[in-house]
């Protein structure tokens, strides 16, 4: 399993500029390589899995040709309009082919809003699809929510199933810092803060900020913080979409570098007391730019006792 701060994928990649007839063997080790490249894992399929294979066969497939951690990505079940038991076949199935990483992508859940009912079937449908795997060694659970706001479902309804981890999108759903604040210190928690815009903010100040808010809530630390994409980039050119990539592996091992070597490659104006992306924790920290910004008043860490 990964340690310390990582970078991943929240959504498939665009076709690498490769000739019209290339095989899918060789458009999978294109995503793959710019992944490894770019500094990314666990890593994914990116879009390009091998044809004709069911999800578990599919997985097997893309690890054997990779160099690193390769998670497996499932549509939940109130995504994918599927019933609970056909996508827990799939996710068992996956946990006895060793899969070590699987993530549900539920972006249904941004329409629960304060819809009591619709969240308890929420919390049921994922208490369901999980239950008996919260103690399954070497597996992590992360829930994926992209494409909006998620947070007034609390929560409570968001991490009723068994999930180590939380990846939210936080440019088109900003107010899921609520979630980020309220979730349990040893949930680990994915930021989706890589904008899919060709003109999306790619500062490494941002992504820094991000991740230092979410390592400084609950006590959660940097060890269960990573960084990510906020969703689908298959739209953007592939060398938009690499250079992405490489920013956000690039902020992700600043995250843990040492204070000098993160000062030096940061804007002086994102470098002080109150900046959290080197570490430095204000009683009100404010986030640089409006798209991103966390709940207010924010949610600040316990005293070390």
């Amino acid at each position: 399993m990964l340690r310390g701060m990582f970078a991943t994928l929240l959504g498939p990649l665009p076709r690498p500029p490769l000739p019209d007839d290339a095989a899918a063997e060789a458009l999978l080790d294109a995503v793959l390589g710019a992944q490894v490249q770019a500094g990314l894992e666990p890593l994914t399929d990116g879009g390009y899995a091998l044809p004709g294979l069911d999800p578990v066969a599919s997985w097997r497939a893309t690890q054997s040709r990779a160099s690193g951690l390769v998670k497996a990505v499932i549509v939940g079940p109130m995504s994918a309009g599927q019933p609970v038991a056909v996508v827990r076949t799939t996710l068992l199935g996956l946990v006895e082919a060793g899969c070590a990483w699987v993530e549900i992508h539920e972006p249904a859940a941004t329409a629960i809003g304060a819809d009591a009912a619709a969240g308890d079937r929420f919390a049921d449908t994922h208490r369901a699809l999980t239950a008996d795997l919260a103690g399954v060694e070497g597996l992590h659970l992360s829930l994926a929510i992209t494409g909006g706001n998620a947070d007034a479902a609390g929560i409570g309804t968001i991490l009723a199933g068994a999930y180590a981890s939380l990846a939210v999108d936080l440019i088109a759903g900003p107010d899921n810092w609520r979630l980020v604040a309220s979730a349990p210190g040893d949930r680990g928690i994915v930021c989706g803060a890589m904008a899919a815009r060709p003109d999306g903010d790619e500062s490494p100040e941002l992504l820094l900020y991000a991740a230092g808010y979410a390592a400084s809530t609950a006590g959660r630390g940097p060890a269960r913080v990573g960084l990510a994409t906020t969703g689908s980039y298959a739209d953007l050119p592939w060398e938009v979409a690499v250079r992405k990539l490489t920013r956000l592996g690039e902020a992700a091992r600043l995250a843990v570098a040492p204070a000098a070597e993160r000062r030096a490659a940061l804007d002086p104006r994102g470098v002080d007391i109150r900046s959290a992306a080197l570490g430095r924790r204000a009683p009100t920290p404010r986030p640089p730019r409006p798209s991103m910004r966390p709940p207010r008043p924010p949610m600040r860490p316990p005293r070390p006792s």
